[in-house]
């Protein structure tokens, strides 16, 4: 990875101290080509090598240290020993020993008789060594390095780059180092060595005790030239304009994606967390005010961190908080080459929104609440499932053509064109899978309002699946299209011409209460139509409800029958229901736990791309899904609306058995 070093001593000039020295060093070394010499260290380099990390331990962290250690030759021993005194300078020349070692160091690239240069062109050297003659402040020494292959792929490996760079941001470094631009000294130079051309900063304010540089100004100066040096590279990052890191955050976005799906489909059986979500729950009861993170108690806060913790230990929750903390450190990578530890995930401020999921998830066990497990499963696997039945050839061609994804992408928006036109002459099914694909957005660009019309012109011909789905939008948060009222008239005629999925809709707004005036009886012969069409989800609603007896009267026997039959489906939920009948906590709590788990794969997929500072345009990645197509022969269509008319009956003996006059 490739990143600028930036280190940052100072010279305390005054009591006999002067920077004058230091300029003149860094001012007059020469560049010399450097040819690698593979011949072991001398005897005096050794020594010497030796003397300096024992007087300065920091030493031992320098690049140029390692690749003596890695390669201990002469060349490479000359390069450590020359960036081991130039960042030790202030102590350096207090000794007599290192002094005699840098008399005798070539010198630096040459603009005209020295190396030096500032915000002028044609520096004096005599005359600004004079300015530091008598100064009695601090002067910075700033040094700030490349390795050697990064400095020649951009383009950083002379002076004149380097002056240019620093001209454009010394109003930059003078604010980090907390001095008005008018007070602001620099000079520099470049010195091309070794694996790590490097140029020297000397900064200082004319009124002495003004400046001030922290560890943050030091940060800032880095971020500045960062984003300047690795322009291009930042763009090829962010943008995947390469191969290699279009790949890499490809990869790891796709591995994302695949454990944020086992996250979603996953029941979550962990004890440990359901102890402690039992415990929340009833904690907050205590708790007066706003249900939120902020605003909860310290020791409240405490038991919400260790939850979050306590899923994090899940395994498909730890690798993908691995894979994103993968991607954020690259990032990061640019701006600072310290070594990064990755937080708990209670600690990572991105993935906050996870503490007040929490929360509300312990606050619907407290409450009683009932809840829809299928609200964060995806259900258009489910209840749109494509039948082939009464479609014409035209049609079944052409969705062919389009879900062919192995075709060109110009052929298949031609089929969608086809498929428009078919539409437009009145194919119910082809204005149905329209509508569809305006919804879904993988072929054209996604329109709540065309998937709406579409919907709407198959609706008005009475195809139930086309009513369901326009229904479903209606209901759905897009501003753009919803309308309850005119979205539960829609349920009510799909459930009338026989789909189940929108009898169990109207079941559960029914229940809700929220778009709809609350009616139980009315939500329950829904369901039980729902349930006894075979709809798995309605089966399993319905089982747990008996179960519970939170809104119909308790019978487990028959609860465990519906449960039993929804299991036989391959409803996980209500297999897990069968399999903890006897278990130490509540069903409750074990939904609640799997719901959180379904909640952290949201907000994962949310954040799915890191955090960066860059001001690029931050992509939102919608999931893609198989198209399907619900197509029903009219002789179907008349089967159901006699099955539906036996449902209602039984429904109806079923209401008036739990709710009776």
């Amino acid at each position: 990875m490739a990143r600028l070093i930036v280190k940052s001593p100072y010279i305390k000039c005054g009591g006999g101290n002067s920077a004058g020295g230091y300029m003149r060093y860094i001012a007059t070394r020469e560049r010399v080509e450097l040819i690698q010499d593979d011949r072991p260290p001398t005897r005096k380099q050794e020594q010497l090598i030796a003397k300096l990390v024992k007087d300065f331990p920091d030493a031992r962290e320098l690049d140029e240290y390692g690749d003596y250690q890695e390669h201990p030759t002469k060349a490479n021993a000359s390069a450590f020993i020359s960036q081991a005194l130039e960042e030790n300078w202030s102590d350096v020349q207090k000794s007599d020993g290192y002094m005699k070692y840098i008399a005798m160091r070539p010198r630096a690239e040459r603009l005209g008789s020295h190396g030096l240069f500032g915000d002028k062109d044609g520096v004096e050297l005599d005359k600004a060594m004079a300015e530091l003659e008598n100064y009695t402040g601090n002067v910075w020494t700033h040094i700030i390095s490349l390795k050697r292959e990064d400095a020649e792929r951009l383009g950083y490996n002379n002076a004149g780059a380097w002056r240019n760079l620093l001209r454009a941001h010394r109003n930059d470094i003078a604010a980090a180092m907390n001095i008005p631009p008018q007070d602001f000294r620099w000079y520099a130079a470049f010195h091309d060595e070794g694996d790590h051309p490097h140029v020297h900063v000397m900064a200082w304010s004319v009124k002495p005790g003004q400046a001030y540089l922290s560890q943050d100004g030091i940060r800032q100066i880095k971020s500045k030239l960062t984003n300047d040096i690795f322009q291009q590279e930042m763009l090829h990052l962010y943008e995947q304009k390469t191969v290699s890191r279009d790949q890499l955050v490809r990869e790891a976005r796709q591995a994302m994606r695949e454990l944020v799906q086992q996250m979603r489909n996953r029941i979550c059986d962990h004890p440990e967390a359901e102890q402690l979500m039992q415990e929340l729950a009833i904690q907050l009861e205590t708790v007066k005010g706003k249900k939120s993170y902020g605003y909860l108690p310290k020791a409240q806060k405490a038991l919400v961190d260790e939850i979050v913790d306590q899923m994090e230990q899940l395994p498909t929750v730890a690798e993908c908080y691995e894979k994103w903390w993968q991607l954020q450190s690259k990032v990061e990578d640019f701006y600072s080459e310290k070594e990064r530890h990755r937080p708990p995930l209670s600690r990572q401020k991105e993935f906050r929104q996870i503490k007040n999921a929490v929360i509300q998830e312990a606050e619907t066990i407290r409450l009683g609440e009932i809840t829809f497990e299928d609200d964060a499963l995806d259900l258009r696997q489910s209840d749109e499932v494509d039948k082939d039945e009464d479609v014409s050839w035209d049609f079944w061609t052409l969705r062919m053509d389009v879900q062919d994804e192995s075709s060109p992408l110009e052929e298949r928006d031609d089929a969608v064109d086809r498929m428009r036109w078919l539409a437009e002459c009145g194919d119910v099914h082809a204005q149905y899978f329209l509508g569809k694909l305006y919804l879904d957005g993988s072929l054209v660009i996604p329109d709540s309002e065309a998937a709406m019309n579409w919907f709407h012109k198959a609706s008005t011909s009475g195809y139930a699946p086309a009513q369901y789905a326009l229904g479903k939008l209606l209901l759905s948060d897009d501003a753009n299209v919803h309308d309850s009222e005119v979205g539960i008239q829609w349920l009510e005629h799909a459930a009338y011409n026989g789909n189940n999925y929108a009898s169990y809709r109207l079941g559960k707004e029914y229940l809700k209460g929220e778009v709809v005036r609350k009616d139980t009886r009315k939500a329950m012969d829904h369901i039980y139509t729902s349930a006894q069409a075979g709809n798995p989800h309605a089966q399993y609603l319905l089982g747990k409800l008996l179960i519970q007896g939170k809104v119909v009267d308790r019978d487990k026997e028959e609860g465990i029958q519906w449960l039993t039959l929804a299991a036989e489906q391959g409803h996980s939920y209500a297999q897990c229901l069968l399999d903890r009948q006897n278990a130490s906590t509540a069903p409750e709590v074990f939904l609640a736990v799997t719901r959180l788990l379904h909640h952290m794969a949201n907000i994962f997929q949310d954040n799915s791309l890191p955090q960066s500072g860059t001001g690029l345009t931050h992509i939102d990645h919608k999931r893609h899904q198989e198209l399907l197509f619900h197509a029903v022969t009219a002789s179907t269509l008349l089967l159901r609306r006699l099955c539906t008319s036996s449902c209602s009956a039984k429904a109806s003996t079923f209401t008036r058995k739990r709710f009776p006059e």
